[in-house]
């Protein structure tokens, strides 16, 4: 098998690594591998393998959660050359799902009902201990072939046994970014005309946490410093313009499974691509 499996493309390169789309020439199976080998910068490479165990770790406590890719063990998907023909250590590796879809800031069509089903999804990880903590990146926000949200890169993610005040405010966090996407693609007529089940609106506006607002006065000038002026890079650009173009929007497609649709605006229950472009 390990000749069939090889590296389509590489999606994406930055100071901690690379991610790459893998191929199986014989079955057409996909899987992405994230590649944890650091960069120029002093340290970067023990920091993306820091960073790929939480990742790994979160994404075993979802095993079983629909919307959420899940872990490869298979070790031909590992050991496949990258594109400049080296094969990656296995400590620097991890490989999962294929997620097929669109990118939020690239959808053309979404279901009347796509952010309250994103909200019961955010919601489902929260339930099984795990706050993502990167989701106002429009592109960790899949919209799957069948209309439905999917979560993708959870490099970030945190892992929780207690349910105690850290783990509320990161589940309040994350629910403040899936209502300031719904808010910036429903606003001034762009949203459909909201009824029924698929009509569920934001309540008032999530504070930030303490945690956030000191990461947006202090550690955000900062990080933006490293990577825009120093590595040249801008992480979490990927988003829809302003001016558009913005999605229609098609029938709702109905709750998840059983437990109701949720509603907007209330953070305390969360205690309790075919274009090629999944990263």
């Amino acid at each position: 098998m390990a000749a069939r499996v090889q590296v389509e493309r590489e999606l994406k390169s930055d100071a901690f690594g690379r991610v790459e789309l893998l191929g199986d020439s014989e079955t057409g199976e996909r899987r992405i591998r994230r590649v944890a080998a650091g960069g120029g910068v002093p340290g970067s490479g023990i920091v993306a393998r820091v960073l790929l165990r939480r990742e790994a770790r979160a994404l075993r406590a979802l095993a079983a959660l629909p919307g959420v890719p899940t872990l490869c063990s298979e070790e031909a998907w590992g050991r496949a050359p990258s594109l400049d023909g080296s094969a990656p250590p296995t400590e620097q590796v991890l490989v999962r799902s294929f997620v097929a879809g669109t990118p939020l800031h690239l959808a053309e069509v979404l279901p009347e009902d796509f952010f309250e089903l994103l909200e019961q999804l955010v919601r489902s990880v929260h339930a099984e201990g795990i706050c993502h903590n990167d989701l106002h990146k429009e592109q960790n926000v899949m919209v799957a072939a069948d209309g439905r949200p999917a979560l993708i890169d959870f490099q970030l993610a945190s892992c929780h046994t207690e349910r105690g005040r850290s783990f509320e405010t990161r589940c309040r966090d994350d629910l403040r970014h899936v209502h300031k996407h719904l808010r910036r693609y429903t606003r001034d007529g762009r949203g459909p005309a909201l009824h029924g089940s698929a009509g569920a609106r934001p309540g008032p506006r999530l504070p930030r946490s303490r945690t956030a607002q000191l990461w947006r006065r202090t550690g955000k000038p900062l990080y933006n410093l490293v990577t825009r002026g120093l590595l040249g890079t801008r992480d979490g650009e990927q988003r829809r313009d302003s001016s558009g173009p913005w999605p229609s929007w098609s029938a709702p497609l109905g709750p998840i499974g059983p437990g109701g649709t949720g509603e907007f605006g209330s953070a305390g229950s969360s205690a309790g691509s075919d274009h090629d472009r999944e990263h």
